[in-house]
């Protein structure tokens, strides 16, 4: 009883911490339409955390940033202690393309994973391979690609002993761990492993980037424990014809959270579902919107859809779509023009109820704190 009572207590002080509300901004009330989960859910196992929000099934983990955790403030508790210590545990490789690198907490575990014998290799956008924590592998022996091209080195994943990937719209940053709104998903699957480590070895072996890539992606699409997972990288593989066909085939709701959407095929099919009857909502990044020629914001405002501007001071970095609650879009894709033909990018296309439930909960906690 003398060592569990703490346990116990400590559990539930940090309980009570990650579901208090912020205390300095009051959230613009719900629109029930686009903010109600109609799906009937008895979800897999919620993973507590401090600063942030985390569900795990048998082959995936999928987590959430928190910026109004108190937590938050101190830097601690988030998404990023559990990709560190995945590659605590990495026992053979791990290999990572990023667009940024600050948190020392990834810092930390990739040199210790390169202490220990792991083959750790990075590929980077060249322009944020200056920073401190690039600068600290480098002198470990670590080596560390950058892309050397005008368009974007924007990827974010990890592959680990090539045999689970990390991915989704979070740098491994300060900023994009504890003040932006950003998810990462952990999948065990050796084909999309494959998948992920073609592409990067194509950057990192091939020094192939952007426009210069080839489409060989060795399994496109395949089924994860009855759940269809298709996925793609750009410039190759196209992603919006994919993107547009899905919103073409929507039969009741579309809910979108982005960063940046400029995109005007992806914004024309979107308004045309609406205006058939499809129920649209979504959030967008106010910085964005107020620095980018051609954003999207403007048409669906004045088409009468429901989308807000974020309610972050941190960014509002997202880049998902939720199809009928059941198709989940993420990864490091904005629905923009460089991503789709100058960056390099990923995307997964995931097919399931089960897990397009934590999406929309976190579609639910930004649309409720965005400006109309």
């Amino acid at each position: 009883m003398k060592t569990t009572f703490p346990l116990i207590l400590t559990l539930l002080i940090v309980t009570i911490a990650c579901s208090a509300p912020p205390t300095t901004a009051t959230p613009v009330p719900p629109t029930p339409a686009p903010a109600t989960v109609t799906q009937a859910y008895s979800g897999p196992e919620l993973i507590l955390m401090q600063a942030g929000y985390g569900t795990r099934g048998n082959w995936y983990e999928i987590y959430f940033t928190d910026p109004t955790s108190p937590y938050a403030a101190q830097r601690t508790g988030g998404p990023d202690l559990a990709l560190a210590e995945a590659i605590d545990n990495a026992r053979l490789s791990v290999d990572m393309a990023i667009y940024s690198l600050s948190l020392p907490s990834i810092r930390d575990a990739l040199l210790r994973a390169h202490k220990r014998g792991v083959a750790v290799r990075l590929v980077m956008e060249s322009d944020n391979r200056d920073s401190t924590a690039a600068q600290a592998l480098l002198d470990a022996g670590i080596p560390l690609l950058g892309d050397r091209r005008e368009g974007l080195m924007h990827n974010k994943f990890v592959v680990i002993d090539r045999a689970e990937v990390w991915t989704g719209s979070m740098n491994f940053t300060i900023n994009g761990t504890y003040t932006d709104n950003n998810n990462l998903i952990r999948i065990r699957s050796v084909k999309i492993a494959q998948n992920f480590s073609q592409e990067f070895d194509e950057m990192f072996v091939q020094d192939k980037f952007g426009p210069d890539t080839v489409r060989a992606t060795p399994n496109p699409v395949i089924t994860v424990e009855g759940t269809r997972v298709e996925t793609f990288f750009s410039p190759d593989d196209s992603p919006s014809a994919r993107i547009d066909e899905l919103l073409s085939q929507a039969q009741q709701s579309i809910y979108f959270l982005a960063y940046s959407f400029t995109s005007d095929p992806l914004g024309e099919t979107i308004r045309l579902r609406a205006a058939q009857g499809i129920n649209v909502a979504g959030v967008m990044e106010a910085e964005q919107v107020g620095s980018n020629i051609g954003t999207e914001y403007d048409p669906f405002a004045l088409a009468g859809l429901d989308v807000r501007l974020d309610g972050n001071q941190g960014q509002m970095h997202h880049k998902v779509i939720i199809i009928d609650e059941r198709i989940v879009i993420t990864g490091s894709y904005n629905f923009s023009s460089s991503a789709e033909t100058r960056n390099d990018e990923n995307l997964l296309i995931i097919h399931s109820a089960e897990i397009a439930h934590p999406f929309l909960e976190e579609f639910q906690r930004v649309f409720r704190q965005g400006l109309q």
